[in-house]
């Protein structure tokens, strides 16, 4: 919203994203040049007929963030609008942004780089600078504190201003920023380290796969196993499933539990709720 209206835009807000049918007609009146969404609502929209009629000869920028963006979201919506998307990073504790990818220049599967005045580290869990691990940021849009609560601000931010954002990263050889996954979401399978963005992204792959959610789920034999939750567009086996991820994944990644579903949770933005799938 603040990227669109400090540059002299029109914002057209949406009070219900998941209500396609009323989206489609909010934003049919006007030939929009910027768009801003998530993962599931690039995918939503552009299976839908109404939708994929519109004009976007004007669309010149799209922006993701918040969740991570598949390749075939990238791919979709290319195909569909002919516009590429420019993924970013941050948290409500960095008002909001950290990274961002230059429009026309992205590299996807990165965050981009970091924005200006910014710092970015990666730690282990000694607070060592280390070439993957939990991204840490410094910066004049990171916040003062958690507010009323010491301690908990002083579990998240350093005595020398960095804050810890419970989320795993790579910084490429260019500078740019790959997230791996949430720290709490990783699903640890016979000690080996699993995340839950590899296999979805995998997954989404499959042309008869929709939308799709991982998280891990207690094994006797190696401690975690690999669960994915999916909705899918056409009829498809779970055999056929694991057949496609034998191919793109290494032995202890492939799910070892498939749950067909007709939806999956989500928050009111579309934002899928992992959490929700482990009660």
């Amino acid at each position: 919203m603040l990227v669109f209206s400090t540059s002299g835009n029109l914002n057209i807000l949406i009070p219900n994203p998941r209500d396609i049918d009323a989206f489609v007609e909010a934003i049919k009146p006007f030939k929009f040049t910027g768009f801003a969404g998530i993962n599931t609502l690039f995918v939503g929209l552009c299976m839908h007929p109404k939708f994929k009629a519109l004009d976007f000869s004007a669309l010149k920028i799209t922006i993701s963030g918040g969740t991570a963006l598949t390749s075939s979201a990238v791919d979709i919506w290319k195909a569909t609008t002919g516009c590429s998307i420019s993924e970013g990073y941050g948290l409500s504790e960095t008002s909001p942004v950290v990274c961002f990818n230059l429009p026309g220049q992205e590299r996807l599967g990165t965050v981009g780089k970091p924005v200006s005045d910014t710092e970015i580290q990666l730690w282990d869990e000694n607070d060592q600078i280390v070439e993957e691990g939990q991204i840490v940021v410094r910066g004049p849009q990171v916040m003062a504190g958690y507010w009323n609560m010491p301690e908990e601000t002083a579990k998240a931010i350093t005595k020398d201003g960095f804050f810890k954002t419970g989320d795993v990263g790579i910084r490429l050889d260019d500078g740019t920023i790959k997230i791996v996954d949430r720290l709490k979401d990783m699903i640890i399978v016979s000690g080996f380290n699993v995340y839950p963005n590899e296999i979805e992204d995998v997954l989404s792959q499959h042309d008869a796969i929709l939308e799709t959610a991982v998280i891990g789920e207690p094994d006797e034999k190696t401690g975690e196993k690999v669960c994915a939750y999916i909705t899918v567009k056409s009829e498809v086996s779970e055999s056929d499933i694991l057949a496609h991820c034998k191919l793109l994944l290494t032995a202890y990644k492939v799910p070892k539990k498939i749950v067909f579903m007709q939806e999956l949770p989500k928050s009111s933005v579309g934002k899928l709720l992992r959490r929700e799938l482990r009660k």
